[in-house]
């Protein structure tokens, strides 16, 4: 590590803050060389982040702390499984993680390979610290943000489950922008009952406008939205 002048530590900053409330991000940094990990640490510690270091991939499989929001910093060449196969491994999995690559062994064919895969950033030792502090700002306010999309999907989630078949129906067919007559011929109902189904959908839902209702439509997977017409 270089440093460019001396940190004070500080709070990390208020965007990243309000997007993960719940628990304080973590950097989470996987290197096997051990002074570098201590630099690392005391660098993300001057930063206001919580830093936390294992010497391989596996050590840290085995900690089962990939569900607290935060981001990664890998080596790419370490003992045993690299950064870029840790990286295969999440994505198989299902789990979602900035990663910052950082690494003295890094080529091209690596950097577009990691880069592709959904990295942050790909930084060659040794590395500016402010540089490395962006890109965890970076990564950590990715990640936050992400968790907040997923909540508001899961409450539409699960207010969705709340309303009758023929309520999604009319939902879907608001969503595509159809209008009242058109949804009655379409279902075969009356004007007044696909009224009275989209006043329904809109309280359960918990909105106060068409808009609001699309925009919480939209934050639904997509199989559920498909699988909300007939």
């Amino acid at each position: 590590m270089r440093v460019d002048q001396p940190f004070v530590r500080r709070s990390a900053p208020l965007s990243v803050q309000r997007g993960c409330e719940e628990d304080q991000p973590l950097v989470i940094i996987v290197d096997d060389d051990a002074p570098l990990r201590e630099a690392l640490s005391e660098l993300i510690l001057s930063a206001g982040f919580q830093p936390v270091s294992f010497a391989s991939t596996r050590e840290l499989l085995d900690a089962d702390i990939l569900d607290r929001p935060g981001c990664l910093i890998l080596d790419v060449r370490m003992p045993g499984a690299s950064g870029l196969h840790l990286q295969s491994h999440l994505a198989e999995n299902g789990v979602v993680k900035p990663i910052i690559f950082l690494t003295g062994h890094g080529d091209i064919p690596m950097t577009v390979q990691a880069m592709k895969a959904g990295a942050v950033d790909f930084l060659t030792k040794p590395v500016r610290d402010q540089t490395l502090l962006d890109a965890v700002t970076a990564a950590i306010a990715m990640d936050c943000e992400r968790r907040a999309e997923a909540a508001i999907a899961n409450r539409n989630i699960e207010r969705l489950e709340t309303l009758t078949q023929r309520e999604r129906e009319v939902l879907h067919e608001v969503a595509r922008g159809r209008l009242n007559k058109q949804i009655a011929f379409d279902l075969g109902i009356s004007e007044v009952t696909v009224k009275l189904h989209r006043s329904n959908v809109m309280h359960k839902m918990e909105v106060g406008s068409i808009g609001e209702l699309i925009r919480a439509w939209e934050t639904l997977p997509a199989q559920m939205r498909q699988s909300g017409s007939r």
